[in-house]
């Protein structure tokens, strides 16, 4: 008999299937955005990052993150800016284009999750939410930090 699968693959099961469904609800709205560069997108904050904070965020390189950033420049999703907390420095920041792709983002998270929550019931789904809020505390050195 198979081994039980870990909490973490578990978690990343999930975590694709969802990822899977977001994509290609955006690129089937005609936004052209690969894997690589929504895991990058998704975590530019609301007034920008900087480029080494998205790849220590994305977990790629620096490098990779700015070839990434290019491509999403190219293509009207994000900008550079200058960060108005260093001139040396740049943020990257949504474009419009991005903009406009969000709301389908998150209209398919929101009809995700309630259909996890009929699976779960409206219970097991809190207390997944609740369960995951906590460990979060533990587990993202970026939800204690301000995204620059």
């Amino acid at each position: 008999m198979p081994e039980e699968p870990n909490v973490g693959l578990l978690l990343f099961i999930a975590y694709r299937a969802m990822e899977k469904r977001v994509l290609d609800a955006v690129v089937d709205a005609g936004f052209d955005i690969t894997p690589a560069q929504a895991r990058v997108f998704q975590r530019i904050g609301p007034d920008g990052t900087r480029l080494g904070d998205l790849a220590e965020q994305a977990q790629v390189t620096k490098q990779t993150a700015g070839f990434l950033v290019d491509q999403l420049e190219r293509a009207g999703y994000v900008e550079r800016v200058p960060d108005p907390t260093d001139a040396r420095a740049r943020l990257v920041r949504i474009a419009e284009r991005g903009r406009q792709a969000m709301p389908i983002a998150a209209a398919v998270v929101v009809e995700i999750e309630a259909e996890w929550t009929a699976h779960l019931g409206q219970r097991r789904m809190a207390d997944l939410r609740d369960a995951l809020t906590r460990l979060r505390e533990i587990t993202d050195p970026y939800a204690r930090r301000p995204t620059q």
